[in-house]
Order: structure tokens, then sequence, then C-alpha cells
């Protein structure tokens, strides 16, 4: 002890001495001079390093909007010309209704004894994926279930993967109701959710009864097809053999319920009416939306089957296919009713994976698809080029780069200036071609633009993590939110809409509950800090602090979008976007 504390007092005394020794040497600090040496290391910093890597940005920028404004002309003028020329589907491939004995009435079983009629009909199997879908799985069977084919030549396939066990007893409880009603419905369920939906489709195909199935019609557990959906599909399957897969446009219930779903549509509605329809009529190929579609499953086979590398499986089974030789077509005079999500939390987890997914797929497909011996080098350029460089990555990139935070940063640079046509006139022209899609919501063409860089944010987050393959959200997968908003569509008075009417009736129990089916959905009250989204918060402080810089100071003139744009951040991340979700009383 003496000794631990002889060594103490020793270590203090030399301790004193050196700071009396610090304490007597002639150091001065000259403040002034420090502070001239860091101004002129950050003048060289900004002259050699930051204003040269703004304009690298910049240029890069404007090169990749060049780019998207090509793509965005091409794809108008194929649009346009194969409406002019009426070049639709029925006259690129051979269409002819499946051939009956009562005039095409989807009814074999009206034939004569023998059945000779209903044996024309392929076997069709009509897939629904689920998982705990409370609101929607009514309607989604209904409608699976009331379509027009020989009752003996279609099989209702319900996969359901929900791990809430009411929900389960509900839904295979329909699906017996259906049964007794002479509907051949098979209620499917497997131990674990490996795969999420690619999981369940893959499962679905293994049973035996599916071997006489020739086409698999898919869809969500949102969508309602009409009644004569398979009579208007099925024929290009049959009569086309190089056809793997017909697509069907999306037709939205509660697209008038709040801004969000007003913008969704408008995004959508350009997809399907442009995208699709262009991707269609000149490669003979497009995305595979993953629902309101029929496959051909020898095609699906051929293909190497579903696979859960990434979130989007059925873009990644229509790559595959596509690499394999077959064509795709898309016809957009066919609507499926469905539901867009209308909370802003659900269309969050929905476009961070329909942006990580396909970067994702891009990354671990770009060689494979190179190096494809069965596909032309036409077709080669725009799966690589177009529909995944620009379409996938460029656009989010671009998006968010550009708009927030190139012209933003830009003002407080003097040395950097912008084209004109770079910030006002390209901008404005891929801005009108997209809105296009839908003129009725022309007059809110301006919030749609500062919304979409709002979630631009979003999407260049995923796109960047699915292409390095980061982060532990690339293969993660949340269920869109259904909130049953089919139920507001009002049945049509002139007889055209029989569908809808049969998905109202379907609706109401067959037995009566001491306690409502489904819980009544009400508002509540949320935290304002369940709220608050720091992000959107932090990104919109920064621009519109900007836009007052440029007001003051760089007399640029982009205080006016820098306003705007910040507002719009602003504004989505106090959550005041689209409804409130719902909680159970």
């Amino acid at each position: 002890m003496d000794a631990a504390g002889g060594g103490g007092g020793a270590m203090s005394i030399i301790g004193e001495e050196a700071a009396r020794l610090w304490a007597e040497l002639p150091v001065r600090v000259d403040w002034a001079s420090v502070g001239a040496q860091c101004a002129w290391a950050a003048s060289r910093a900004r002259a050699v390093v930051v204003v040269p890597a703004v304009r690298l940005l910049v240029f890069v920028s404007l090169a990749m909007t060049v780019m998207i404004l090509v793509e965005k002309l091409f794809v108008c003028a194929v649009c346009l010309a194969v409406r002019a020329l009426r070049l639709g589907p029925d006259r690129r491939y051979r269409w002819e209704p499946i051939a009956t004995g009562d005039g095409g009435k989807a009814a074999g079983d009206e034939e004569s004894g023998d059945g000779g009629g209903a044996a024309k009909y392929p076997m069709v199997l009509v897939q629904i994926p689920m998982y705990n879908e409370r609101e929607v799985y009514k309607l989604s069977i209904g409608a699976a279930c009331a379509l027009e084919w020989p009752a003996e030549r279609f099989v209702v396939q319900v996969l359901d993967d929900s791990t809430d066990p009411v929900v389960k007893d509900l839904v295979e409880m329909e699906c017996n109701r259906w049964m007794s009603k002479g509907v051949n419905i098979k209620y499917e369920v497997r131990g674990n959710r490996k795969g999420y939906k690619a999981g369940a489709l893959k499962e679905g195909l293994k049973h035996d009864y599916v071997k006489d199935c020739q086409y698999i019609a898919m869809f969500d557990a949102d969508f309602q097809p009409e009644s004569d959906f398979l009579l208007r599909t099925i024929p290009f399957l049959v009569h086309n053999p190089e056809i793997a897969l017909v697509q069907t446009r999306w037709k939205f219930v509660n697209s008038d319920e709040c801004l969000l779903t007003r913008f969704q549509e408008m995004s959508l509605d350009y997809h399907f009416k442009y995208e699709q329809e262009a991707g269609s009529s000149v490669y003979s190929f497009f995305g595979f939306n993953g629902t309101a579609g029929v496959w051909r499953i020898s095609a699906i086979n051929d293909a190497g089957g579903w696979k859960d590398r990434t979130t989007v499986e059925d873009m990644d089974l229509a790559v595959r296919a596509m690499l394999k030789g077959w064509k795709f077509v898309y016809v957009g005079d066919i609507k499926v009713k469905s539901e867009l999500p209308s909370t802003f939390k659900a269309y969050r987890f929905q476009q961070h994976r329909w942006s990580c997914g396909p970067a994702n797929l891009f990354k671990k497909m770009m060689v494979e698809i190179l190096e494809s011996k069965k596909v032309s080098l036409w077709s080669k350029i725009h799966l690589w080029y177009d529909f995944f460089f620009v379409g996938k990555v460029a656009a989010h990139t671009v998006t968010f780069i550009y708009y927030c935070f190139a012209i933003p940063v830009s003002v407080l640079f003097p040395e950097i200036q912008i084209p004109l046509w770079g910030v006002v006139y390209i901008p404005t022209v891929i801005t009108l071609l997209k809105a296009l899609g839908t003129p009725s919501s022309f007059h809110l063409v301006i919030l749609w633009v500062l919304f979409e860089n709002v979630m631009s944010l979003h999407r260049i987050k995923a796109a960047v993590s699915g292409l390095l393959d980061a982060g532990g959200r690339v293969n993660e997968w949340v269920v869109t939110e259904k909130l049953g908003d089919a139920n507001k569509t009002k049945p049509s008075i002139n007889g055209s809409d029989s569908v809808q009417v049969i998905d109202i009736k379907i609706t109401e129990p067959d037995v009566k509950l001491t306690e409502p089916l489904v819980p009544k959905l009400v508002k509540r009250q949320t935290r304002f800090w369940e709220r608050y989204h720091c992000s959107e918060l932090f990104v919109g402080t920064c621009i519109i602090l900007c836009g007052c810089y440029d007001v003051f100071y760089a007399k640029k003139g982009y205080y006016i979008f820098l306003f705007l744009q910040g507002t719009a951040f602003l504004v989505t991340g106090f959550g005041y976007v689209g409804t409130l979700p719902p909680s159970t009383a």
C-alpha cells in the first residue's frame, strides 16, 4: 500500500512540474491568423472539391433528365401511333371467342348432355394469395367464383398465409360457402411464409389438381375481375402459343378518397396507358404487375418457376420468361377493380418494395440479360437500358438528386449556372407527357409533381439499397394495408357492371352473429410524435433555407420552386398526407 501511495505522489509531482513548464513557455495563439488559414483552406476546398463536385452532379443530372425525356417522348409516340393506326392487341395477335353452341355464352354445362361444349374450354386455375385480408377477402373470392366459365373447367385456389387465426377461419368459411354452391374452390395453407407471395404461388402449383390446368389467372386479395375476364383474356393464349402472359389494366375504386389516392392514380394511369402499352406494342414485353394477369403454366415452368430472391417476384418471372423468348400482351380495354393505399405509411412501404426490388433484380440479372441467346440485341438494349436503368434507377435517382439537392444547393454557388432548358423546359415537357395518363386530374399536376419529388427521397434510398444489396430491408416484404374501400363502389344501373352487384351481395354474412363479422373501423387520435417524419422535415427545412438565400443573396430566381418544394416536404413530414390509419374499436 505504501509503495502504491508513493507512486501516486510521484506522478502528481511530475504532473505539476510539467504544467508549470508549459505555462512558462512563450506560446501565444494568433486567432486571427488561425481564422485566416481556415478561411483559405475552406476557399481552396470550395474551389477545388465542392464546386467541381456540384457542377459534375448537375451535369450528370441534366444528362439523365435528357435520357428520361427521350424515353417519355418515345413511349408517347408509340402509343399515339398505336391508337391512330388502331393496332390494338386484337389486330397484332389472333383473337377469337371460344366457340360454343349458344352464341358464345360461357355456360358449357348448358350444352348437350355429353359436355362437349365445356370440353372446348381449357382448364384454368384462379389463384388468390392472401395474408390477413380481413377487409377484402369476401370481395376477391366472390368475384373469382362469379367468373363466367364452365364450373368443371376452372379451379379457384385461395392461398392463405394469414397469421391471424380469426381471419383464417373467416376465409376458410367463405371458401366452404362457395364450395357448397358448386364452385370448385380449394383453400390451401402452408406451415410458414417462406418466400412470401412467391413462396405461396410456388407451393400452390404443386397440388395434383393443378396438373390438369393450362393457364393461371392471378388476383391479389383486393382485386375484383369482371365476370367476363377469362372469356376476354384466355383466347389470346389459346390462339397464340408464343404468348406467355396477358396483362390487364387496374381500375381504382377509391381514387377520389384523398389527394394521396389521386396522385397514385395519375402515376399508375400513365404506367398502364403508356408504358405498358408501348412495351407490349414494340417489344412484346413489359413488367408483370403481379396481379390481374393470366399466365401460361408451361411458360412459368420454362422460365424456372417462381423465385423469392427479390421482393418483385412478378418482375423476376417476367424477365426470365422474356429471356426464354416468350411474348407478352397488354390489353388495356380489360379493367380489374382494385384499391389504392390511402395511408401514407402503407404507401411508403409499397413504394419501398417497388423501388428496391427492381434495382436489386437489375443487379442480379444484368449479366444474364447480356448473355442471353434467345432474344435480339434490340430487346437486350431495351431491357437493360430502358426498362431497368432509365425506368427503375435513373428516374428515382435524378428526381431527388437534381430537383431536391442539386438545384437548391446551386443557389449557394454563383459559379454554378444551370441552363434554363434544364430547369424549366425539359421538366415541364416530362411532366406534361406523364400527365396525359389522367387528363381529368390535370389541375393537380403541380401538386402531383411536388409530391412525386417528396417520394423520390424514399425511392432513391430503396433503389440504392437494392443496387448495393445492403440494409436489412432489401428483402423485406410488408403487405400493403387494405381498408376495404371497394365497398364504396356503387353498382351500375345500366346492367354493365354485374360483378359489382355480386360483390355487394356477398359482403353480407350468411349467419346471424351477436357481434359484427368485421369490426367497424374508427378513426383514432394519432399522437403528434407518431405523425412526424424526420427525413422529410429535415429536407424541407434545408430547401426552404436555400430559397431564402436565393431571395436575399443569390438572386437566381429559383426561390418560387424551392419554397413550394420545401413546403411539400414539410406538409408530408408533419403527416398531412393521406388518411389517418384506422384502428379497431
